[in-house]
């Protein structure tokens, strides 16, 4: 019986890209073995199997949740204070006994964090988190405050577990470097397991019938919450600098806006607008809806300056759109396959040549489309049968008070 942790997942509507990739594993690792979903439980004090609405919850279709973090109905805090004071019970006291492993996939906050070892105490099997990014680490200007004061202690948990699978490899060697500066030892296994996409939208025709040709207003699509990392600002300037220049085309944002570092490019592009110039910000759309954007678009602009994974590259990737992305870290491991653009995406002047670039080389953007469709995405059932195997092999650590 593996274990598997939903604390947040199934506390919140939203649909980070966290919380999707910890449902799409969840799913394939029920279809190779048999799991348990649970929950830190934080006014019951203790880690529990989960309950009938925090199921729904999970089955609830992404909407415009007005809130990312975990959300638990007054109803429920007050019925779950009354047990903890009505009946003693211990940690994970209604977990099974003997257990194949613990996963996490979740950025766990520091509640959660702190009730790691009192569950680490009665687990048979091996503990297992997935790494998502240091980003936080290594670029805390861009970062909302609280999860650059988290971080540290973040990174230091993450060393009570046996084994921890980093989703690219940029994300296992920031990680590694970080524990090695700290002088940390001993620390976990760090193995990379690339997400799997297959619950993307199967790929067909969008942007691939589509030439710069056959349109009088190209459009160009960029899709990534609006924060400080994934450099809107940069993308803005680029654009405005090409209608300036008489360049005719359209620039569609897409995703959700991040208050702490996002306020600067959303002003951009509201001053944009004032001013004349196409760009729309739809903000989240529905999955349908993005799928009709990136079959109306010309071709995909990712301007992030650092990733974990880059999803938002691979999905342009697999419906058709090339895509121009940072020729550094995460993102240029998967634009080095094929089908994308891979420049300094922190220039103004890097970002425009290659927005130059496709909007006038038709011969250069059909090659570019044509390399998408040879591209291979990684499937989740592999992801989850990698780590399950994985899991199995890692010594089991007794540490966890440490």
């Amino acid at each position: 019986m593996l274990l598997f942790d939903l604390s947040h997942t199934s506390h919140s509507q939203a649909r980070t890209g966290v919380q999707r990739v910890t449902l799409e594993l969840r799913r394939a690792l029920k279809n190779i073995t048999s799991v348990e979903d649970i929950t830190h439980d934080p006014y019951r004090r203790h880690w529990r199997p989960l309950q009938s609405w925090e199921t729904r919850t999970l089955e609830t279709v992404p909407g415009t949740a007005k809130r990312r973090g975990a959300y638990w109905p007054l109803r429920k805090q007050l019925r779950a204070w009354i047990d903890r004071n009505l009946h003693t019970s211990s940690t994970s006291v209604s977990l099974p006994k003997n257990t194949s492993g613990f996963l996490t996939t979740e950025i766990f906050t520091a509640r959660t964090g702190q009730n790691l070892p009192d569950l680490f105490e009665r687990l048979t099997g091996p503990k297992v988190a997935m790494f998502h990014d240091a980003i936080s680490l290594r670029m805390p200007h861009l970062a909302p405050k609280g999860t650059v004061g988290r971080f540290p202690n973040y990174l230091s948990e993450l060393r009570k577990f046996d084994g921890i699978v980093a989703v690219s490899e940029d994300s296992r060697q920031s990680l590694i470097d970080y524990w090695k500066w700290a002088g940390w030892n001993p620390v976990p296994d760090v193995i990379v397991s690339s997400h799997g996409l297959d619950h993307l939208p199967k790929r067909g025709g969008a942007g691939q019938s589509r030439s710069n040709e056959q349109s009088d207003r190209p459009k160009i699509l960029c899709v990534g919450s609006i924060e400080g990392r994934k450099n809107h600002l940069t993308l803005l300037s680029a654009a405005e600098r090409l209608w300036r220049n008489g360049d005719t085309f359209e620039l569609r944002i897409i995703g959700t806006l991040q208050r702490d570092t996002g306020h600067d490019a959303l002003t951009k592009i509201r001053a944009l607008q004032a001013a004349g110039r196409p760009v729309r910000y739809d903000g989240w759309v529905s999955d349908q809806e993005l799928q009709q954007a990136y079959e109306s678009a010309s071709f995909t602009v990712y301007p992030s300056l650092l990733e974990g994974f880059g999803l938002p590259v691979w999905e342009s990737v697999l419906n058709g759109v090339p895509c121009i992305c940072s020729n550094i870290g995460a993102t240029y491991e998967i634009a080095s396959g094929g089908g994308c653009v891979a420049v300094d995406t922190s220039e103004t002047e890097a970002l425009t040549g290659a927005i130059t670039t496709l909007l006038h080389d038709g011969e250069r953007l059909k090659t570019l489309r044509e390399e998408t469709t040879q591209r291979i995405p990684p499937m989740w059932h592999d992801s989850a049968t990698r780590i399950h195997d994985w899991m199995s092999t890692l010594s089991v650590r007794n540490d966890a008070h440490d």
